[in-house]
């Protein structure tokens, strides 16, 4: 996998989290990719400084890329990226609306060029209706896109705790865009693949769209608790650290109240005997739990619903997370030294790939200059 687009060149001006997680993937698959920064860089490198001085996010999303400084008001900088785009196989962006345009770069200007030419922007709103030109960041999408609606607890909204918008849209965009190279290879012809943050996550957000719409039904907030299911939540434990277990089934509850409770007669209550009836009575059936959890340490608790094979998770703390025995590892390289991060999620014939450095700000901007400066396109 590290090798199999090696060949493809990515020409990415691009910022932040969206377009980063697609070059970033290509990247691992072998391609090479341009990373086009500002001189004053890209402004996720300094979103933190926490990897001993190095941006977190950056970190994540910028292995095995070039970088190179471009100033794109001047003619001299914006010729020499024409002549990368022009060998390019992908040209992605996800400037603020209109930028890319107005410098010349525009999917339609480029594509009636370079025919070959696969195109991706990445957008807050999309190319067209009443919000293209929003600017858009990742929490302001999850507000609009209804996602602060369903998720939080009886008190509000919150935040998913990751950039869940950016990273759907940059997900989504991966996607397109190796479909895009597969149907090249048929065609011979490129593609404008346009991506925003806010329709990768209504697609997300479809089921309780579909809820809602066909069935008038809005989702509560039930923090980590199921809305449908019961039990199926976060219980606290005698060491004030909570696991979470989900019963899917009938014969599972009995088997939960016989030997995690250790009692049998609860499953056959009739305030409890089915999961509608656990649902409507879920003070009642908490009630009967939550005292028998709080009287057991969490990973003694996790050890009873493991041996009767009860499906759980311990509600981990970022200390557990850090130690978990599950975790895959890879090490990347960066300007201050080799950085440990976990691992991608797809593993090929059993193995943890190897991935190019994170490159410093502007560390290719000579080379590429020397590579790229022999041409002049006028478009």
């Amino acid at each position: 996998m590290e090798s199999d687009l090696q060949g493809v060149l990515v020409v990415s001006v691009e910022q932040a989290v969206a377009a980063p997680y697609l070059s970033c993937k290509l990247a691992d698959a072998g391609a090479r990719v341009i990373k086009v920064e500002r001189p004053e860089g890209d402004f996720a490198r300094e979103y933190d400084h926490l990897v001993h001085g190095e941006s977190a996010y950056f970190v994540w999303l910028n292995r095995g890329k070039e970088s190179v400084c471009l100033d794109l008001k001047q003619d001299e900088d914006r010729a020499i990226l024409m002549n990368m785009v022009s060998r390019a196989d992908i040209f992605i962006q996800n400037l603020a609306p209109g930028a890319v345009e107005r410098l010349g770069f525009g999917a339609d200007t480029l594509r009636r060029h370079f025919p070959r030419l696969i195109t991706c922007s990445i957008s807050g709103y999309g190319d067209d209706g009443p919000l293209a030109d929003l600017k858009a960041y990742d929490l302001l999408v999850q507000a609009e896109s209804g996602l602060s609606a369903i998720t939080g607890n009886e008190h509000g909204s919150a935040r998913v705790g990751v950039s869940v918008c950016d990273i759907a849209a940059g997900m989504t965009a991966t996607q397109a865009v190796l479909q895009a190279l597969y149907a090249r290879q048929t065609t011979g012809q490129g593609c404008h693949i346009a991506v925003s943050l806010y329709h990768a996550l209504s697609d997300w957000m479809n089921v309780p769209y579909l809820q809602f719409a066909y069935g008038g039904k809005v989702p509560a907030r039930s923090g980590l608790n199921h809305p449908t299911i019961a039990p199926y939540g976060s219980y606290a434990c005698a060491d004030d650290k909570s696991v979470l277990f989900s019963i899917q089934n009938e014969r599972e509850w009995v088997a939960f109240c016989r030997d995690v409770l250790d009692r049998a007669e609860i499953a056959t209550d009739p305030r409890f005997s089915s999961n509608s009836a656990r649902v409507l009575n879920r003070d009642e059936l908490d009630a009967a739990i939550v005292p028998i959890f709080r009287a057991i340490a969490r990973d003694e608790m996790a050890e009873r619903l493991h041996r009767a094979r009860i499906a759980y998770g311990r509600v981990s703390t970022l200390d557990d997370v850090a130690a978990h025995p599950q975790n895959r590892y890879m090490s990347v390289d960066t300007p201050s030294g080799p950085v440990r991060l976990m691992a991608p999620g797809a593993l090929a014939n059993g193995e943890v790939p190897s991935f190019g450095p994170v490159p410093a700000l502007g560390a290719h901007t000579a080379t590429i200059r020397e590579e790229f400066s022999g041409m002049h396109l006028a478009l």
